[in-house]
């Protein structure tokens, strides 16, 4: 017969042939779409919660062109609201009314005329003051909000400026938080002036 097979036991310890060399290669660079498509959803997130955040709180920002109305110009000297007062009134220190149509700026609050106290209705009376003094030094521009367009009361919630000197903006709530004893406001509760 033939040869016998026979089976060779493997050793325990076997020594391996040395392994070739591996270099690592540089990891390409990504492309610009590739870093966008992976950032994507982040951006995204961020851009939904500043949405978020703006409209909880539209008294706080301007809202963007986009979100607002063709600003209308206005001009004609303004008097405190009243029986036989006039079209263009005051009625205090946050609203004002041109004919029929009544307008709160948007971002502030003011003490309120039918005041609870002594120095609540001085406060009032000084930013109702303010307020005509501003109305009365020119044109102006409003501008209106598409996204929340009146409050609770039926104002128009209004973004007033004009043209500054400077030929900057000369923006009205602006004007009234620096000298108008207005604070700001979102739309939330108000704080109490007494």
């Amino acid at each position: 017969m033939g040869k016998s097979l026979r089976f060779r036991r493997k050793p325990r310890w076997r020594r391996s042939a040395p392994r070739p060399a591996r270099f690592r290669t540089k990891a390409r660079p990504k492309s610009w779409g590739q870093a966008l498509s992976e950032v994507r959803p982040i951006l995204l997130f961020i851009a939904l919660a500043t949405l978020a955040v703006l409209h909880q709180t539209p008294g706080f920002y301007e809202p963007p062109a986009f979100l607002q109305s063709d600003p209308r110009e206005v001009s004609g000297q303004f008097t405190r609201c009243g029986p036989g007062r006039g079209t263009f009134c005051v009625v205090d220190g946050d609203t004002f009314k041109l004919g029929d149509d009544s307008f709160r700026v948007s971002g502030i609050d003011t003490a309120e005329i039918d005041a609870r106290c002594p120095a609540e209705a001085a406060q009032a009376e000084a930013s109702a003051a303010a307020l005509q003094r501003w109305l009365n030094r020119g044109p102006f521009r409003i501008a209106t909000r598409l996204d929340e367009p009146t409050d609770r009361y039926g104002r128009t919630l209004a973004i007033v400026k004009r043209a500054g000197a400077d030929g900057g903006e000369d923006r009205l709530a602006e004007f009234m938080r620096d000298e108008g004893g207005a604070r700001w406001y979102d739309g939330g509760l108000r704080g109490g002036w007494c």
